[in-house]
C-alpha cells in the first residue's frame, strides 16, 4: 500500500471514534464541542470518500495492466483494458493532489464570520470615492454567495464615498475566502473633478479581520469609557432623535510591545442602543484579537516568498485601470479583462485562482 493510502487508513480509526462521540448525549448538550467535532466527523469523511475512489483507481490501473499482460486476453478485451488504463493514469494524478490538499491542515479561523474595513488611502477625495465602488463591490458579491451584510460605521467623504466604512459580514467560510482582499487596492481613472483629462492614481486599504469569539479575548469592561450620541441612517437621512449611537474608549496594553493604546470604537448600525453596545464590544474584541496575532501574521509573511492570504494590509494587491477596462492581481500576476464585471461584484473567478495559488504554495512547503 502506499504512503498516501497509509495515510488515510490512519484517520479510519478517528472517523469512527468522531462518529460515536457526536452522537454522545453529553456532547450534544455543549454546542461548541459539538460543532468543532462535527466539523472534523465531516471533513475526514470527505477525505475517506476521496480515499475510496483513489484506491479504485489504483485497483483499476492494477487490473487493466494485468489484462494486458494476460497472452490469453483477446483482443477486445484488451481494447477495454487499454481505456481503463489511460483513464486511471489521468484521474489518480488529480486525485492524489485532492487528497493531499484535504490531508492538509485546515486554518480554523476560516470558518469564522469576518469584519471588513475599507479606508480611503493616497487620492483624497478621488479615494473616498474608489472605497465607496469597493463598498459596493463587496456588498454584491456578498449577496452571490448569500451572507449577509451590515455596516458597523462609516464616514462619508467630501463628494462621496467613504473616508472609511466598517462591515460585518456573516454567512458560511466568510473569512476564509475574504482574506484574500487584504492589502492596498489601487485605482487609475480620470476622476470627475479633473478638467484636463488626466488619470490619476488613487488607493484604498482593505483590512479582513476574522470576528473575535468572547472567550478568545480578555477585556476588562469596567475600564470601558462609554458616550452616546444621535445617529442618522444610511445616506444621512431619517435622523434619529434619540442617542442610540454609541462610542466606547478602551485603554488595552499590547502584549508584545507593553504600549498601551486609547482604542476608539463607533457603533451607529441599529437604533438601539444596547444592540449598538453588544456590536462595538464585538469589534472591540475583534480589534484586540488581530492586533494580539499580528506578530502569527507577520511570521506567515516572513516564511512565504509569494503573499497571497498573510493578511498584510500594506502591501499593494490589485490595481483597478479603467482606461484599460482591466484589473490585475499583483500577487499572482493575474490580470482580468472585465473590470466593470469584477466592481459589480464578479470576484469569485479571482478569489479561485488566489485560492490555487495558495494551496500550489502549501503544497509545496508541506513537502519540505
Amino acid at each position: 500500500m502506499n504512503n498516501l493510502l497509509n495515510r488515510i487508513e490512519a484517520l479510519v480509526a478517528r472517523h469512527e471514534e468522531l462518529e460515536t462521540l457526536i452522537t454522545d448525549p453529553n456532547v450534544i448538550a455543549d454546542g461548541r464541542r459539538f460543532a468543532t467535532l462535527s466539523k472534523e466527523y465531516t471533513h475526514l469523511g470527505e477525505i475517506l470518500k476521496a480515499g475510496g475512489q483513489y484506491k479504485q483507481l489504483l485497483t483499476q490501473q492494477e487490473e487493466a495492466e494485468s489484462t494486458l499482460q494476460d497472452t490469453d486476453s483477446d483482443e477486445e478485451l484488451k481494447a477495454m483494458a487499454r481505456e481503463l488504463l489511460a483513464e486511471a493514469k489521468e484521474e489518480i494524478p488529480k486525485m492524489e493532489e485532492e487528497i493531499k490538499l484535504l490531508l492538509l491542515p485546515n486554518d480554523p479561523e476560516d470558518d469564522k464570520n469576518a469584519i471588513l474595513e475599507l479606508r480611503a488611502g493616497t487620492g483624497g477625495d478621488e479615494a473616498a470615492l474608489f472605497a465607496g465602488d469597493l463598498f459596493r463591490m463587496y456588498s454584491r458579491y456578498c449577496e452571490t454567495k448569500g451572507w449577509n451584510v451590515t455596516v458597523s460605521s462609516y464616514t462619508e467623504g467630501g463628494t462621496g464615498g467613504y473616508k472609511e466604512i466598517v462591515l460585518n459580514v456573516t454567512g458560511t467560510g466568510v473569512y476564509g475566502t475574504l482574506k484574500y482582499e487584504s492589502g492596498v487596492h489601487r485605482v487609475q481613472r480620470v476622476p470627475q473633478t479633473e478638467t484636463q483629462g488626466r488619470i490619476h492614481t488613487s488607493a484604498a486599504t482593505v483590512a479582513v479581520l476574522p470576528e473575535a469569539d468572547k472567550f478568545e479575548v480578555n477585556i476588562n469592561e469596567g475600564e470601558i469609557k462609554w458616550d452616546t450620541f444621535r445617529s442618522s441612517g444610511a445616506g444621512g437621512q431619517n435622523v434619529n432623535k434619540v442617542e442610540s449611537g454609541v462610542r466606547l474608549h478602551y485603554p488595552w496594553r499590547n502584549p508584545n510591545t507593553g504600549v498601551v493604546e486609547d482604542i476608539t470604537i463607533e457603533c451607529t448600525e441599529t437604533r438601539d442602543q444596547p444592540k449598538n453596545k453588544e456590536r462595538a464590544l464585538s469589534r472591540l474584541r475583534t480589534f484586540i484579537y488581530d492586533k494580539e496575532h499580528q506578530k502569527y501574521i507577520d511570521e506567515i509573511a516572513s516564511r512565504r516568498k509569494t503573499m497571497v492570504s498573510t493578511g498584510d494590509r500594506s502591501a499593494k494587491i490589485r490595481t483597478y485601470n479603467f482606461p484599460q477596462g482591466r484589473v490585475t492581481d499583483h500577487r499572482i500576476g493575474l490580470t482580468v479583462h472585465n473590470l466593470p464585471g469584477v466592481l459589480g461584484g464578479d470576484l469569485q473567478p479571482i478569489i479561485d485562482a488566489l485560492i490555487v495559488a495558495e494551496n500550489t504554495e502549501r503544497l509545496k512547503e508541506a513537502t519540505l
